[in-house]
């Protein structure tokens, strides 16, 4: 992004009811988030709600998020219009794309878009708060490595 290299974090949980609890945990810290559905499976559709109304009680108010309408592929089964999810979109201020992870369309489109997001928003706070625009890496210690070490010429016997 931009040049520089981004490392993400990223955690799955695939929507799955056994990991709700531990969820909150993982939305404090959290910089981003791609709330995904099945666009074959309305009641995929129907859940992102709670979903994003989870992550809005729990996350930072500046978390960005992104909803995905995954299995694009598969056309001819379609349940959930793009029109809907856009609309949806919208109405919520959400990033949208539908991608299929089987051919991998609009895959590295999706990181790409919510790491740049990301990425904006973490240099505009950086710059507001004073730090440098950098890569979040404080300035360490000056170390000359050409010089010889003096504590490494003594003998320990000595």
């Amino acid at each position: 992004v931009d040049g520089k290299v981004i490392k993400a974090q990223i955690w799955d949980t695939a929507g799955q009811e056994r990991y709700r609890a531990i969820t909150s945990a993982y939305y404090r810290g959290a910089v981003g988030a791609l709330l995904v559905y099945d666009i074959t499976k309305q009641s995929t559709f129907e859940n992102v709600n709670r979903w994003l109304k989870e992550l809005r009680d729990h996350a930072d108010a500046s978390i960005v998020i992104m909803l995905i309408g995954n299995k694009s592929d598969l056309q001819h089964m379609r349940a959930v219009s793009t029109e809907d999810a856009q609309q949806f979109s919208q109405r919520e201020v959400l990033s949208f794309l539908e991608t299929s992870a089987l051919d991998a369309t609009n895959v590295d489109k999706a990181f790409q878009t919510i790491l740049s997001e990301i990425h904006r928003i973490v240099v505009k706070k950086s710059l507001a708060s004073g730090e440098s625009a950098g890569n979040g890496i404080k300035e360490g210690k000056t170390i000359l490595v050409n010089q010889p070490d003096p504590a490494a010429s003594k003998s320990c016997c000595t």
